[in-house]
């Protein structure tokens, strides 16, 4: 069993963390660190709990720890990361010198030699490690994952990248308050309302999906070629991102070869069974009123994306167009860590 740590423990990610956390076959939660306002109490006693299930018994009497590593249990092998951007921007480094870091937080996404990995898509990109850890002279190396929005477009991006000839992609995202973190949007902006704007929402997007479906030759990333555009905007659902994406080929295709594409991907994770990797990544959906947040964001456990209203675009030559739904605090935040490092555990560890 892999003794695990989780940094922001208190917060409405590390929640989450706790939560997928328990009964995992391969990790134990041993360690809870969090700011020195909640250091030494019980963790039952720190923390105001967010989420619709029951704190897990196994932490409600672990201590929990300020955020430095000298603080840390040294029986610790992974820490996750759930930490503010800021925040982790310093830390985590501290941590990299010993532990593995599976990092939510953007500070060092997309950092030379450091991995942006989700794992069905660019599991390559961990050969980075050798080169982080001989760069730092650390033991230990940090492994992020991308923002929410991000990994539930380009996890249904992927098949259509490995299979046919992308020129463009144009995607209007609908995203869901739990993104900003509990106190992130106030319920008098959001009720009755839609805010279009997500500071760095829309270049995360744009930057981070080219170079996740890039090129990784050894020492740089190449990013994929084609053109990508994003608009994001706020909207009062709780759980789940809604993406309205926007695909341009540059020859004609059969919409049905697309949808049998997506329904059929498997990679890594689903190759290697790991614990929290769903059956199919991709969920393709055929009703016309799918996907729908309430009713698909817990797909595959909350780590599939669902698929729907997949049509050609009878305006634009050589395009289509579908609606995606994906669970942005389980498959686009901690299960995303989690999956990064259950590849690690299997591959690396």
């Amino acid at each position: 069993m892999v003794k695990v740590g989780v940094l922001g423990a208190t917060g409405m990610v590390g929640q989450r963390f706790i939560q997928l956390l328990e009964n995992h076959p391969d990790f134990e939660v041993t360690a809870l660190a969090a700011s020195s306002r909640s250091a030494g109490k019980r963790y039952e006693d720190a923390t105001t709990w967010y989420l619709d299930s029951e704190m897990p018994n196994s932490v409600k009497d672990i201590i929990v720890c300020e955020t430095n590593p000298e603080d840390m249990d040294n029986d610790i092998d992974i820490v996750f990361s759930s930490l503010p951007t800021e925040f982790a921007s310093k830390v985590e480094k501290k941590f990299a010198k010993d532990y593995v870091v599976a990092s939510n937080a953007s500070a060092h996404r997309m950092k030379k030699n450091i991995p942006l990995v989700i794992p069905e898509v660019n599991p390559e990109y961990l050969d980075m490690i050798d080169a982080q850890q001989k760069e730092n002279n650390w033991d230990g190396f940090i492994v992020t994952n991308p923002n929410c929005s991000t990994i539930a477009l380009t996890l249904t991006l992927k098949p259509i990248v490995d299979n046919f000839n992308v020129n463009s992609i144009r995607v209007s995202t609908m995203q869901a308050v739990s993104g900003a973190g509990y106190n992130g949007v106030p319920s008098m902006a959001i009720v009755d309302n839609l805010v279009p704007y997500i500071g760095n929402e829309e270049e995360k997007m744009e930057s981070e999906t080219l170079h996740l479906l890039g090129s990784y030759d050894g020492n740089v990333v190449t990013n994929a070629d084609f053109r990508l555009s994003a608009s994001c905007h706020r909207v009062p659902v709780i759980d789940g991102h809604t993406e309205a994406v926007f695909v341009e080929l540059d020859d004609e295709f059969d919409i049905g070869d697309v949808k049998n594409k997506m329904a059929n991907f498997k990679a890594l994770p689903q190759k290697l069974n790991l614990f929290s990797a769903p059956e199919n990544p991709v969920i393709v959906k055929e009703e016309n009123d799918r996907p729908q947040p309430r009713m698909d964001r817990n797909a595959g456990n909350g780590m599939a994306v669902t698929v729907g209203r997949m049509r050609k675009d009878e305006i634009f030559e050589n395009s289509f167009k579908y609606v995606l739904v994906g669970h942005n605090t389980i498959r686009g935040a901690a299960g995303a860590s989690i999956l990064n490092a259950e590849l690690i555990n299997d591959k690396i560890l």
